[in-house]
């Protein structure tokens, strides 16, 4: 099969032709039918997150089960699914407490003695965050597997496989946002987008969207932003205090950046809560005000939305088809695999939302 290869840090990926595995007792066989390119994916490509090499790059996507090993009984051989890299063992303490998306079980992997899941020619290739859906199949744990409705286009289910489950999520389940709230979303790319239709969907008062890029700030009204704030033009935190009355309730940074997420904690009101979605490299370190903790204002983080995966993404897809989740909207361009460099190089700009490929 054909797949995008990571070989070296700060290089471009290389289209090969690998191999996977069959499915073992627990594993599934999905035929990739299109995959997200997501910050992510860059992030793992510029080494600002350290990652075992060479690896297979991609964790956003949805595909048709291909084959099942034989202790599998989620699904089946044609049933649509969306991956999430957010797999689940469903027995330890994060599992047990409902918090699955911190399961950093390793049994959902492949052991050391056994063969992997991906090579080339005998090359072990590493399997990026329980996926590598920047290929024509992915071979995973049934446990990273959502199954869905097949009337969902599959190239806006990919979707949901992590912008809009983090996204969402983010509104939903780690901050909690009640109905006539005010919300603030510093980033407006894909999962900063999708944050603002959660907080459309969660009933905010007033939900205000911030970016240096004007084209982004329009669609975000799309997606239900009641106000836009330009940060290239103004003070974010000012103009935010000044919209607000003294700061948001709740506050969302979707860029992964030190000064916006120290914007993020100082845009909130007292009382008020930041919740941390971008990636913030590796190293990295905030610098908070100390008093202003005595405000009872919360700086918290966040992966992958929190998510309960199996139950959400059906959710999600329901939300899509009633019209209340705008995912035609989050698709910037439909590509090829060959295509994916240019794709990966465009998130450094800034301009996109989500390029998709499309593998059929």
């Amino acid at each position: 099969m054909q797949a995008a290869v990571l070989r070296e840090v700060n290089k471009p990926l290389t289209i090969e032709d690998v191999q996977h595995g069959d499915p073992a007792p627990r594993e599934v066989l999905v035929r990739t039918v299109a995959a997200g390119v997501c910050h992510s994916d860059r992030h793992f490509q510029t080494g600002a997150y350290p990652y075992a090499l060479p690896a297979v790059l991609g964790h956003e996507s949805a595909g048709v089960v291909e084959a099942v090993g034989d202790s599998v009984t989620y699904v089946k051989p044609g049933d649509h699914v969306i991956t999430c890299l957010s797999a689940f063992c469903g027995h330890c303490e994060h599992c047990l407490t409902g918090h699955m998306s911190l399961c950093m079980s390793q049994e959902l992997q492949r052991g050391g003695g056994e063969s992997p899941r991906l090579a080339k020619n005998g090359e072990s290739l590493a399997q990026f965050l329980n996926l590598s859906s920047f290929a024509e199949y992915m071979l995973v744990h049934e446990h990273a597997l959502a199954k869905v409705r097949e009337d969902m286009p599959l190239d806006r289910a990919a979707l949901i496989g992590c912008a809009v489950t983090t996204g969402v999520g983010s509104v939903i389940h780690t901050a909690g946002v009640e109905p006539g709230a005010s919300v603030a979303v510093i980033g407006c790319g894909g999962v900063g987008l999708a944050a603002i239709n959660g907080a459309a969907i969660a009933g905010a008062g007033r939900i205000i969207a911030v970016d240096r890029v004007q084209s982004k700030l329009k669609l975000a009204r799309k997606f239900g932003a009641t106000d836009l704030v330009n940060a290239g033009e103004v003070d974010p935190v000012g103009s935010i205090r000044e919209l607000t009355g003294g700061g948001v309730h709740y506050s969302f940074e979707a860029i992964g950046l030190t000064q916006t997420a120290q914007q993020a904690f100082k845009m909130v009101r007292r009382g008020g809560t930041a919740t941390i979605i971008g990636m913030i490299p590796v190293g990295a370190m905030l610098e908070i005000h100390g008093p202003e903790f005595l405000a009872e204002k919360k700086l918290q983080g966040c992966n992958m939305g929190s998510n309960r995966f199996r139950v959400d993404m059906p959710r999600f897809v329901d939300f899509y088809q009633q019209g209340k989740l705008h995912l035609d909207e989050l698709i910037s361009g439909r590509i090829k695999l060959e295509d994916v460099n240019d794709a990966l190089a465009q998130l450094e700009t800034g301009e996109v939302a989500r390029n998709v490929i499309m593998f059929e």
